[in-house]
């Protein structure tokens, strides 16, 4: 499984109240509509400096990653991303699970 942690700092003009409105209830919807996308979790940051959410995703690889934004909606929600925050950083993990869930 492939995993993109995409950290999100809100623009300027925005509170984190309406950051968050805007990442839960307008952007979500888009994310789920990525093709071949496996589990999405937004984290919204409620205390910390800098970073108002981190999402992660999940696919089967790297090119199914890759294959979904290049798709229309994968164009779409990359385009929402940038047009809402002041910084997105990607970040392409291996995750390590320590405890069962």
């Amino acid at each position: 499984m492939f995993k993109a942690m995409i950290l999100l700092t809100r623009r300027s003009d925005m509170s984190h109240e309406q950051f968050a409105h805007w990442w839960l209830e307008e952007h979500a919807p888009l994310a789920r509509q990525l093709p071949g996308v496996r589990e999405i979790r937004f984290n919204e940051v409620t205390e910390g400096e800098g970073i108002d959410g981190v999402a992660e995703l999940w696919f089967d690889d790297r090119a199914s990653f890759d294959a979904a934004y290049a798709t229309a909606i994968g164009t779409s929600v990359a385009q929402d991303s940038l047009d809402h925050v002041a910084s997105r950083v990607r970040l392409f993990v291996d995750e390590n699970q320590i405890l069962p869930s």
